[in-house]
């Protein structure tokens, strides 16, 4: 981020955002003060607070706001938080990477800043929690939105139209802890769609979905024998790949699936620039798993 002109601030002592959705049907109003209690830590350091996962954006932003325009609610949870010493204010905003180096860096800005432009066929995943609901997230269409497609592009991959874009990963509502067949079902729908149009890898912006994809592709293989290995990195991955980082120092290699052409693409392009180990060793790229 400080090579795009962004300071960071750790944010010590957080919690689980927690997740959105289930928890908060069955208890809102510990739903809302858990969250609550993470933004008063971003306050503290008078910053807005930035994450890299669609689940928490939803539950931050969400309670945030709620927070803000319902004083029952708002008075019920400072006086919860008054037993820990906190209250909330409502001083900060909360954005999600995507969202932010949308708005407040730009695609054009970063693109000035790439050093290796990558020559991939990427599989946009924009994830529910990102674009939905619409009237709170305001980013456009929810139907056919293109802002992370347009910073995907920016790093010179192409972003590769595919059918059931903004489908589910078919983790979320719990599905995935509850109804794993149901929730891998979901996933390899769209693991088909993203094969039939050729793509070299999925991108994604929440830590849940990338789970979904890069873990179910694994269990898909060993539980029904259906191999997809199409490659899982989160956009900070991708982005780092551009702006010269190896896939070492981004922990590329530990994602669960991997793929050796993947790996010799990205060697390829960046004309064994890259540092480090040799790109590939140890994978196979058949039934993918970490190098060892």
């Amino acid at each position: 981020m400080e090579r795009l002109g962004i300071s960071l601030k750790e944010l010590e002592g957080a919690s689980c955002c927690p997740a959105p959705g289930v928890f908060q049907s069955f208890d809102k109003k510990t739903w809302l003060t858990l969250a609550s209690r993470n933004l008063c830590l971003s306050e503290a350091l008078d910053a807005d607070l930035l994450t890299v996962c669609n689940g928490c954006y939803a539950t931050l932003a969400d309670t945030n706001r709620i927070l803000k325009e319902d004083n029952d609610e708002k008075a019920g949870v400072n006086e919860k938080l008054s037993e820990i010493g906190k209250e909330f204010a409502g001083k900060i905003e909360v954005r999600h990477i995507v969202e932010y180096l949308f708005r407040e860096v730009s695609p054009v800005k970063i693109r000035d800043e790439i050093t290796h432009p990558l020559d991939l066929r990427v599989a946009v995943h924009y994830g529910c929690h990102l674009i939905k609901p619409s009237h709170e997230r305001k980013l456009g269409s929810v139907e056919n939105p293109s802002f992370f497609d347009e910073l995907v592009e920016a790093t010179g991959a192409r972003s590769i139209e595919y059918e059931d874009k903004t489908a589910c990963c078919g983790a979320g509502g719990g599905a995935r802890s509850a109804v794993q067949d149901v929730a891998l079902r979901l996933m390899e729908k769209k693991l088909e769609h993203m094969q039939r149009a050729d793509v070299d890898c999925i991108v994604d912006a929440c830590p849940f979905c990338h789970l979904q994809f890069d873990q179910g592709q694994y269990e898909l293989a060993g539980l029904q024998g259906k191999e997809f290995s199409i490659p899982v990195l989160h956009y900070s991955q991708l982005l780092g790949l551009a702006l010269g980082y190896s896939p070492e120092e981004l922990g590329i290699y530990l994602n669960r699936t991997q793929n050796s052409e993947f790996y010799t693409k990205l060697g390829e392009m960046a004309e064994n620039k890259f540092p480090g180990k040799k790109l590939g060793e140890g994978i196979d790229s058949q039934k993918g798993g970490v190098p060892v």
